[in-house]
């Protein structure tokens, strides 16, 4: 069942509810990486939002209080293969269905508007990373995560600035992918052409290297 962000949080989540989010679903680079979080009744920080919000420094310092406290955590990345493969809508959902599987917990919410194949029971929430305290969790266990593994990944592939950008498409990762071409954890599935198809609207980066703001 899909929710479109109308409930008030109090009333969409019971106790012990499991919150799920992804982030890097429209990166160009990197996994797509999924988080389900059940937190204890009462759990309250001041960072306690949807990802996109906070600086990485407030997600960085926020993420393990939020691992600390957690009564479960699970975390599962979908590899850019499968990506181009099945598709990223794919992934999501399968990724939210094996979290489920992996979780034991009387409901589950999912950010946006996906039809999971379950039998447990869960809610689509529209806009949950903003309203649902455990979907924020998820997001920001999540983005942290992912962002630490496209770190990880730059010294490898320093032309592409992905500690930077994260894997996403700022111009001068776009410049990049067309000054030296795609490397293997590129999704090719989403750069198409001689020239990334985004270019029609970016301009190649000239100096510093442009930040993501996903």
């Amino acid at each position: 069942m899909a929710v479109d962000a109308a409930p008030p949080p109090w009333r969409l989540a019971g106790p012990n509810a499991c919150g799920l989010d992804e982030v890097g679903r429209g990166a160009l680079a990197g996994p797509l990486v999924a988080a389900a979080v059940v937190l204890p009744e009462g759990f309250n920080h001041p960072l306690l939002r949807d990802s996109k919000l906070l600086s990485e420094k407030q997600r960085e310092a926020i993420e393990p209080a939020i691992r600390k406290a957690a009564l479960a955590l699970q975390i599962i990345a979908i590899d850019v293969d499968v990506i181009d493969d099945r598709g990223v809508g794919w992934a999501n959902r399968v990724a939210f269905e094996r979290l489920i599987e992996k979780v034991d917990a009387p409901e589950y919410l999912a950010d946006g508007n996906l039809v999971i194949r379950t039998t447990r029971r869960y809610q689509s929430v529209v806009g949950g990373d903003r309203l649902v305290s455990a979907v924020s969790a998820a997001s920001i266990v999540a983005k942290v995560y992912r962002d630490r593994l496209m770190r990880e990944l730059h010294p490898h592939f320093p032309d592409y600035h992905w500690a930077d950008n994260k894997g996403y498409g700022t111009p001068y990762h776009l410049d990049a992918i067309y000054r030296r071409g795609m490397c293997l954890h590129h999704r090719r599935s989403f750069v198409h052409g001689d020239r990334p198809r985004l270019f029609d609207r970016a301009e190649p980066a000239r100096g510093k290297p442009a930040r993501s703001s996903a």
